[in-house]
């Protein structure tokens, strides 16, 4: 019997939240969230949000901060590679809005220099290397085989507020149902 027994009834669109089902056997995903910043014919882009990695971004960059922020794991593909989420708070140009009050990419070198101008800005934006990217139907088929769990209604504040450890079980808590029950199973149901 399977117990994490469920029908994923949203189709996915830009903006949602995919979220691991608790027994997910794949390291790169195991009890994440992901933002679906593309999704069409062609296939789907997005971050995980709650894998951050021992790097800070003056690491990774030339930036000189007052204070530091991590880069996220964004996911497994192209890991050479910096990208970033930000919040309407950043007056940048040229981005595009994933899901209210949420916006993905822009002029790379600008942001920097307006976090450096501003460190409270550091609050309003997410780096990340590398990304998930699924190509056309291997969503679908993921979402078949219930790996993913759908969030509609993601806000700014569960991207960039909720604490990356927190992320995963909050947003089932917000689910509700037997989403809740999902979010107090253990990693390793052994040692329950």
């Amino acid at each position: 019997m399977r117990y994490f027994s469920y029908s994923n009834e949203l189709k996915p669109r830009c903006g949602d939240l995919l979220v691991s089902e608790p027994m997910l056997p794949d390291v790169n995903f195991e009890r994440s969230v992901v933002l679906l910043t593309d999704h069409s014919e062609k296939g789907s882009i997005g971050f995980v949000l709650n894998k951050p990695t021992i790097f800070q971004l003056s690491d990774v960059v030339k930036v000189q901060l007052e204070q530091e922020t991590s880069i996220f794991v964004g996911g497994p593909v192209e890991q050479n590679t910096l990208h970033f989420l930000h919040t309407k708070a950043f007056p940048l140009v040229d981005s595009q809005e994933v899901t209210e009050g949420v916006f993905w990419g822009a002029d790379f070198d600008q942001a920097l220099a307006l976090i450096e101008q501003d460190p409270k800005l550091l609050r309003h934006v997410k780096f990340f290397v590398g990304y998930s990217g699924w190509s056309n139907g291997q969503l679908e088929q993921e979402l078949q085989e219930n790996s993913w769990i759908v969030y509609r209604g993601a806000k700014s504040e569960d991207i960039f507020e909720l604490p990356s450890q927190e992320l995963w079980k909050s947003i089932l808590l917000k689910m509700g149902g037997k989403y809740k029950v999902y979010a107090n199973y253990p990693i390793d149901p052994r040692l329950n």
